[in-house]
């Protein structure tokens, strides 16, 4: 038998694949409802430890508050007042919804049912590959585009990792890029007391409704906002995050790590991308007892409004029969 395995279960009517490390008991499960990341289990202090704050049912999942590990694509996070204007043209994603109640978040495909494409298992990993052909040139309302996608996942004795390829696979060239939305649960009293560690050196300056501001007014050095400098270990204490930061350092195998832990426990979790921007939030809007109870580190691919900003242009467009890629993943650090 294979180190490691691969399980196919269900939350409740949502099929689910587990990808498990017989020798640690290292697992984690993820729904092919939106390519969702539910748990991950890691054995710290002679017991297994969830160190992710996923869907804990299939109510939450079925209704995605939080957008809990929701794979953002093909934009991440907000887009101004749900317009863009691309090639020439002008889009609306809300078309007829009125001022004041317009806002459109995190893509399309949070809600899809991906196609199990592949699963394989050795004694190095376990992989499953997820595929989604859902984002038509009819499908959504102001995006006259086709992409197929599709999300790799590997459990290895390093962490988990994520590779994403979108295609397009219409006529035209089309705006898109990837995010991950992940939140990390080190301790059961909350993200206060935890501690980051980001290797960015400019942050990104927005406005009430947390759109970037224009043009280079959008990057701010750390230097010059002490509040948001995290190059060097520091508690989150009671700062209300939901900032972007840029200008980042990568390590010198080409990623870019940012790091959260619990200081009394020494449990720690990495997010690395070899690319793009780092999101930090810390759950202040979600209500309930969700409020600040875990830390999402959102690797993404552009900037949130990405598809607004000329300087963007390189990073969103994607011509026919292209493809891009983005990678990332988890390091969890046990005591």
């Amino acid at each position: 038998m294979s180190r490691y395995t691969i399980r196919h279960e269900h939350l409740g009517a949502f099929p689910v694949v587990s990808l498990i490390d017989s020798d640690t008991g290292t697992s984690v499960r993820l729904a092919r409802r939106g390519a969702t990341l539910l748990e991950y289990q890691v054995p710290v202090a002679g017991r297994l430890r969830d160190v992710v704050d996923g869907y804990a049912g299939a109510d939450e999942l079925d209704t995605l508050h939080g957008s809990r590990f929701a794979i953002m694509v093909p934009f991440a996070n907000r887009i101004e007042d749900a317009r863009y204007h691309f090639d020439g043209r002008d889009h609306d994603l809300q078309p007829g919804t009125p001022m004041g109640k317009r806002g459109i978040m995190h893509g399309f495909v949070e809600s899809a049912d991906f196609e199990l494409l592949s699963a394989d298992s050795d004694d190095t990993g376990a992989s499953v590959r997820l595929g989604c052909h859902t984002i038509t040139a009819d499908a959504h309302a102001g995006y006259p585009f086709s992409l197929d996608l599709e999300i790799a996942f590997t459990l290895h004795a390093g962490g988990l990792d994520l590779e994403a390829a979108m295609r397009n696979t219409g006529d035209t060239t089309a705006p898109c890029f990837f995010g991950w939305h992940p939140y990390l649960r080190l301790r059961d009293d909350g993200v206060d007391a935890c501690e980051l560690k980001l290797p960015a050196r400019q942050t990104i300056v927005v406005d009430e409704e947390l759109i970037p501001l224009s043009g280079a007014d959008a990057f701010k050095p750390l230097d010059a906002c002490p509040g948001l400098d995290y190059r060097d270990w520091r508690a989150i204490g009671d700062s209300v995050l939901d900032n972007g930061f840029c200008d980042t350092a990568p390590d010198a195998d080409g990623r870019i790590r940012s790091h959260v832990r619990d200081p009394d426990s020494g449990l720690a979790a990495t997010m690395w991308q070899e690319s793009g921007v780092i999101q930090v939030y810390t759950s202040d809007t979600l209500g309930g007892d969700a409020v600040r109870r875990s830390v999402a580190i959102e690797p993404m691919q552009a900037m949130t409004d990405a598809f607004n900003r000329p300087d963007c242009a390189d990073a969103i467009t994607l011509k026919p029969g292209a493809e891009r890629r983005f990678r990332c993943g988890l390091e969890i650090h046990a005591p």
